[in-house]
């Protein structure tokens, strides 16, 4: 008899993983030393860089939790798909950290973007082996498709990595839409999943 790996121990250790990481961002937003509001109004910059990388890293989770819904079995193909995940996913803190430090300007804004860049990839493999262990009319494979939305965001994040050695803002803006593009919630696991269960 075979035994299989469930993913319940996979996705406690990758929630927890997530956890830290936004744990560790938060920590990075210093106390203002005074009470004035041009103070308050320095960390501008950590709080937006923050926020958009909360966002980011919430936009990884529910994503996440969504994909592991579709997993039958756990490989050990998934189980180091998943940690290089996670691995890009961890250096967020600094490149937030980096970026609100230095106001969003060239170098911080493009490795930002170049780590943005390498989660969307890990992302991509991590789906990627998971349709190769369960088969090409698996629930996810039939839920992801063609992936049109995770191919234009990686095109997105190339463009912008480009762009934030001439015109960072505009990178920042690239980063952002790409945010908005994930940021309501993907149906396709979901509905998948409803039309593949009769009850």
């Amino acid at each position: 008899m075979r035994l299989s790996m469930k993913t319940t121990r996979l996705e406690a250790f990758s929630d927890g993983v997530l956890a830290i990481i936004i744990t560790i961002m938060v920590l990075e937003l210093k106390v203002p030393h005074g009470s004035g509001a041009d103070r308050l109004l320095s960390l501008l910059p950590h709080f937006l860089s923050y926020l958009m990388s909360f966002i980011y890293l919430g936009i990884y989770w529910n994503n996440h939790h969504h994909m592991l819904h579709t997993v039958s079995r756990v490989t050990g193909g998934i189980l180091w798909a998943n940690l290089h995940l996670l691995f890009w996913l961890s250096l967020i803190p600094v490149t937030t950290g980096w970026m609100g430090e230095n106001l969003f300007t060239k170098s911080p804004t493009a490795l930002y973007g170049f780590v943005l860049l390498m989660a969307a990839i890990a992302y991509f493999a991590l789906q990627h082996v998971i349709i190769r262990a369960q088969g090409p009319a698996s629930i996810l494979a039939r839920a992801v498709g063609r992936d049109r939305k995770g191919k234009v965001s990686v095109l997105l994040y190339a463009a912008a990595i480009v762009l934030a050695f001439v015109i960072p803002g505009l990178a920042t803006v690239i980063y952002i839409m790409v945010a908005v593009l994930w940021l309501i919630p993907d149906r396709r696991i979901e509905r998948t999943l409803s039309a593949a269960d009769p009850n």
